[in-house]
C-alpha cells in the first residue's frame, strides 16, 4: 500500500513558476514508476510527466515539453513537478499516482497507475 500527498499548489500569475511535491509512504518507492496527471474542471484528466523507478527516463505531454520538468529523491520518498511559464489554461487539480513499473507499458496512461493522490489545485491568473 502506498499513500500519496501532494503539495505545492496555489495561486500563481500567468507566466510565473510552482514546483509540486508528492510525498509517499511505505518503504518500496523506489520501485513505483511515478506519474502527474492533471484535470481541469469539465475535461478528462490528463497526462503530465512521469518518472520511472530509477528516474533514468522521463516521459512528458508533448503539449508540455519545455515548461514542465518531472524529479524524484528516492532518498526522500518524494516526486517533483516543475513547471514554469504557467498559463490559464494549465489551472487544474494535479495529481501524482504510483504504478509499478515492471507492469506498465504505457507511462502516460491514467489506468496503469495503482495509487493516487488526493490532488493539488494550481490555479494560474491572467
Amino acid at each position: 500500500q502506498v499513500q500519496l500527498v501532494e503539495s505545492g499548489g496555489g495561486l500563481v500569475q500567468a507566466g510565473g513558476s510552482l514546483r509540486l511535491s508528492c510525498a509517499a509512504s511505505g518503504r518500496t518507492f523506489s520501485s513505483y514508476a511515478m506519474g502527474w496527471f492533471r484535470q481541469a474542471p469539465g475535461k478528462e484528466r490528463e497526462f503530465v510527466a512521469a518518472i520511472r523507478s530509477s528516474g533514468g527516463y522521463t516521459y512528458y505531454a508533448d503539449s508540455l515539453k519545455g515548461r514542465v520538468t518531472i524529479s524524484r529523491d528516492n532518498a526522500k520518498n518524494t516526486v517533483f513537478l516543475q513547471m514554469n511559464s504557467l498559463k490559464p489554461e494549465d489551472t487544474a487539480v494535479y495529481y501524482c499516482a504510483a504504478g509499478i513499473t515492471a507492469f506498465m507499458r504505457d507511462f502516460g496512461k491514467a489506468s496503469e497507475y495503482y495509487y493516487w493522490g488526493q490532488g493539488t489545485q494550481v490555479t494560474v491568473s491572467s
